[in-house]
């Protein structure tokens, strides 16, 4: 009997070991391929961090200078899609906020701050061009203004109208007609003619849609105004 237990000791023992190699082994095996796979992944997704391109302020394409405020715009598109006004990042207008319609769409903006300052949108087709010339008016130096049409922004135009955007730095606006689509980004005290604005006239030849151009887009860089 002590010899038989003894080699049933020595059995037990032996296969406890086995096992605890077979499981070791398992084990070190599987740490290995999970490591191997965390490290993998962690390459990967190095690689993938590389290769993205930035994005930039309002998905612009290259980042501004210092002291100047990143800005993307578009038309609206035909009398479907509103347009769209972006600056440093913030969507001032668009469709999805409900607060553009048909007409000249316009957000100012201070230009020290880049600080939202107001909103507006006034229809140039079944509308009164009083409204819109009052609110010019009342533009305070330094301000940044930004314009995009939807639908028809010119009908109703007047001279007056035409010449006090035109004082903001709009040189297409004394060209501007029916249904055409532009944009515009110009400020109250301008000494020179914006450099950002974008116009394409209403031609039943060229036209996108059908009785509109395509939709025009513009981004750039705005000086921050400077005491």
């Amino acid at each position: 009997y002590f010899l038989t237990g003894a080699a049933k000791l020595v059995v037990v023992i032996a296969i406890f070991l086995l096992t605890f190699y077979v499981i070791s082994q398992v084990f070190e095996i599987k740490m290995d391929a999970n490591l191997g796979h965390i490290f993998a992944r962690s390459a990967l997704d190095a690689a993938a961090r590389s290769t993205k391109p930035p994005r930039y302020k309002c998905g612009i394409s290259k980042a501004c200078p210092e002291k100047h405020f990143a800005f993307k715009m578009s038309s609206g598109a035909a009398n479907v899609v509103g347009p769209k006004i972006c600056v440093e990042d913030n969507v001032l207008m668009s469709g999805v906020k409900n607060n553009v319609g048909r007409g000249i769409n316009m957000a100012l903006v201070n230009g020290k701050t880049g600080e939202l300052l107001d909103t507006k949108f006034f229809d140039m087709w079944g509308g009164d061009v009083a409204p819109l010339i009052e609110f010019l008016k009342t533009i305070q130096d330094g301000t940044i203004v930004l314009m995009a049409t939807y639908d028809d922004g010119a009908t109703k135009l007047n001279e007056e109208a035409r010449r006090l955007i035109a004082e903001l730095g709009s040189t297409s606006i004394t060209n501007l007609g029916f249904r055409d689509n532009w944009v515009f980004c110009g400020g109250k005290g301008i000494k020179t003619k914006s450099p950002f604005e974008q116009h394409i006239k209403n031609n039943k030849d060229t036209n996108k849609y059908e009785g509109w151009p395509e939709v025009v887009e513009m981004e750039g860089c705005i000086p921050q105004k400077q005491d």
